[in-house]
Formats: structure tokens, C-alpha cells, sequence
């Protein structure tokens, strides 16, 4: 499978060096998923959440975006409280936790050496995106987290980036969507307080404010 599909198969070939660091990582650990990482919820969802890529002991060890590291201990915790999820995340692929009117994605499927996935990477994995994003018809909101998931993508839908700047808890409108603007919710930010979590259950409080008023 390839961009058109918006999944890219297990050995998608197309960044060399996230390729080699998949291979490094298989050889390591051979009982880890390390392939490029699925979106994850339903894909008539109205609400798309888009991070950076998959950690390395996350979602690149699971297979599932943001589990099993600490940004999806306060993600789906917060999903959880404003009604996108319900069941018990329990960090692990086979619990019991489902999204709720919501999926998520990231703007690099596979991991990147330190979590810096370069430009050229960022662009070629767009091709997955744009596919995403054209698959999910009855899409209304967007939560972008981080200023590249951000950037990446206003491009997929060619905007001009200028135009939509990014700010946490930002919000615009883009045709019939609107973007949402929060900074990653990472240990980094979270624990040099970038970002508290009142932060961001602030963004996911507007997120259901703007669905329901369109419900």
C-alpha cells in the first residue's frame, strides 16, 4: 500500500533513514510492532487529533498512537473526561479503550532517531495525511499537536501557513473544519510546565463546545 491508501505498509521504504532505525530497532527488539504506526478510531469521526510521530517505547513498541508512554497517560485521560473515549487505558494495544467520535493520527508514521523527524521526512509522510484527511468525510475539528502537526497540516490541505500562525489554544477556520492548536503534550512540556494539564483540557473543552454546537 502506498500514499493513495493512506496507509503505508510495514516496510514502507520511502525515508531511508527512519528505515534504517526501524531495521536497528527490529533487530533489538524483535517482539515490538516498529513499523509505521496505524491512525487509530473510527474514521467517520468528526474530531482528528494529529501528533508528531511515534515514541520509541510508545507507540512504536505498541502499535497504537500514544500508548505506552507518558504524553497518552494525559492524552486519553482527557479524551476520556470530555467524552472522545471510553473504557480503561491501560498503556497496552489489547485494553479496553475505544475513541469516541474521534481518531488519531500522526504527522510521521514511523519513529524518528531522538523524536526530530527531518523536513524532507515531514513532507514525504504527508502523502499519508492528505489521504487521511479525505477519507474522514464527516471531519469538523482538528487538534494538532505541536507546531510541526500544526504546519504539516495546513500544508496537506495547501493553505498558505502564514495565514493560520500557530499558538497553543489557538483556533481557526478552514473551509469547513476548524483547527485547534495545542502544544504537545510530552513529558518535556508537561514537566517544565509548557504545558499543564488545565492547559490542555482548556483546548479539548473548546473541541466539545464546537462539536456540539454543530451536533
Amino acid at each position: 500500500m502506498g500514499p493513495a491508501t493512506g496507509k503505508p505498509g510495514r516496510d514502507c521504504p520511502l525515508c531511508p533513514r527512519l528505515v534504517a532505525f526501524r531495521q536497528e530497532w527490529r533487530a533489538k527488539e524483535p517482539e515490538w510492532f516498529n513499523a509505521p504506526v496505524p491512525s487509530f478510531g473510527p474514521i467517520d469521526a468528526r474530531l482528528l487529533i494529529v501528533g508528531l510521530a511515534p515514541g520509541l517505547r510508545g507507540a512504536n513498541r505498541t502499535g497504537r498512537p500514544f500508548t505506552g508512554d507518558y504524553a497518552g497517560d494525559l492524552l486519553y485521560a482527557t479524551l476520556k473526561e470530555f467524552g472522545f473515549a471510553s473504557g480503561q487505558f491501560e498503556a497496552r494495544i489489547d485494553d479496553s479503550l475505544t475513541l469516541v467520535d474521534c481518531r488519531i493520527t500522526n504527522a510521521v508514521r514511523c519513529v524518528p532517531p531522538e523524536n526530530r523527524p527531518t523536513p524532507a521526512e515531514i513532507a514525504t509522510c504527508r502523502d499519508f495525511l492528505i489521504p487521511t484527511l479525505g477519507e474522514m468525510t464527516k471531519l469538523r475539528a482538528v487538534v494538532t499537536l505541536g507546531r510541526i502537526a500544526h504546519e504539516t497540516f495546513i500544508a496537506a490541505l495547501k493553505a498558505k501557513r502564514s495565514n493560520y500562525p500557530f499558538s497553543h489554544g489557538g483556533a481557526h477556520a478552514l473551509g469547513g473544519i476548524t483547527l485547534f492548536s495545542s502544544y504537545h503534550c510530552s513529558r518535556y512540556n508537561t514537566s517544565t510546565g509548557v504545558l499543564t494539564p488545565q492547559m490542555f483540557r482548556d483546548v479539548f473543552a473548546r473541541v466539545r463546545h464546537c462539536l456540539d454546537g454543530a451536533a
